[in-house]
């Protein structure tokens, strides 16, 4: 499938307009401990221990029969407080630089959190198993079709507008996760500037190869690629401000809908710091995105899945519109991170 998402980027500053590119788990061990037995850290009540016996409860859920024994992978039991397989994630995605780029942008703000807020109601309503929350996915380093002064082809989104989506997920006690397109630069580099937002208990990462270009191409002329050391180096970048601060595990959310956006991926760290999120990206008709979801996700389990849909360009040769909650729900395994553009 060929995407190419050339987005025009409005700045307020010298630049006129840039192009946007846009589940180990261990079988063993007893239940320890109850989720509601909690220690305070600031305002947030963190569990001392894991129930161990809901999570692989959860786990099998998610797993909805799979027959394989892919389904649910292996994983250590995350920290106390981890939000996966326990809640369900609904997001929209966006930067407030575009209308092009993704709901989350495109109207403002009040119409969006409460369009957001009906939609997770809706997944709640078709699956009442599992709570759903919110979630602000804002891509706060955007790939450029130009190199820029450092040749780097991404720019990074000013502080001021990542305060603005930390403050608007306070209104609705969302998520909040900073989306990354690298471009010619790494995934090191990028997340670095990030720490002070990712310290935060309710920010998260999320990292996208279609925008990593290894060999200095400009993004968005051909899909680009992760292998495992680039996407262990944000779980080396979140387990490590997990451990400093004390805090409860961080989710990291990775798009594909190729073979090559991901090399490796047995080789992707698997820690009880952070949890990872396989999301079927790319848009097209129910069939074509059933069939990714099945050939990359499904068949190279990691940890957790996602799916990703679009509220436009998904309908553009399938008149039958979206994907429905109902039927995601058929999925093998059912997505636990459901991400709107």
């Amino acid at each position: 499938m060929h995407i190419v998402k050339e987005l025009r980027l409005l700045t307020i500053i010298i630049v006129s307009s840039l192009f946007f590119f846009s589940c180990n788990y261990s079988s063993s061990g007893n239940n320890a401990g109850k989720e509601n037995d909690t220690l305070v850290k600031g305002q947030a009540a963190i569990p001392k221990a894991l129930d161990t016996i809901e999570f692989n409860k959860y786990l099998k859920a998610m797993s909805n029969g799979d027959t394989t024994n892919k389904w649910p992978p292996h994983m250590p039991y995350p920290l106390p407080g981890a939000i996966l397989p326990f809640k369900r994630i609904v997001a929209f995605y966006g930067n407030l630089y575009s209308k092009k780029m993704g709901i989350l942008g495109e109207i403002p703000k009040d119409s969006m959190l409460k369009k957001l807020i009906e939609t997770m109601k809706i997944w709640q309503r078709a699956d009442s198993s599992i709570p759903v929350i919110p979630a602000l996915h804002y891509i706060a380093v955007t790939a450029q079709g130009s190199p820029g002064a450092d040749g780097k082809h991404r720019m990074r989104m000013p502080f001021h507008q990542i305060d603005t989506i930390i403050n608007w997920a306070k209104e609705i006690n969302a998520l909040v996760f900073l989306d990354i397109q690298v471009g010619g630069s790494t995934v090191k580099d990028e997340v670095s500037p990030l720490a002070k937002y990712v310290t935060m208990p309710n920010v998260n990462l999320g990292i996208d190869p279609e925008f990593s270009m290894k060999n200095g191409e400009a993004p968005g002329r051909k899909i680009g690629t992760f292998n495992a050391t680039d996407i262990n180096a944000a779980i080396d970048f979140l387990s490590d401000i997990v451990k400093k601060n004390h805090l409860t595990p961080k989710i990291l959310i990775v798009h594909r809908f190729t073979q090559g956006m991901v090399t490796d991926y047995t080789s992707i760290k698997k820690v009880p710091e952070v949890q990872v999120v396989m999301d079927m990206d790319g848009w097209g008709d129910k069939i074509l995105k059933r069939s990714s979801y099945l050939r990359y996700i499904y068949k190279e389990p990691v940890e957790f899945t996602g799916f990703k849909l679009f509220y436009k360009n998904d309908i553009k040769k399938d008149k039958n519109g979206l994907y429905t909650p109902e039927e995601l729900m058929k999925f093998i395994p059912k997505p636990i991170y459901i991400q709107y553009q």
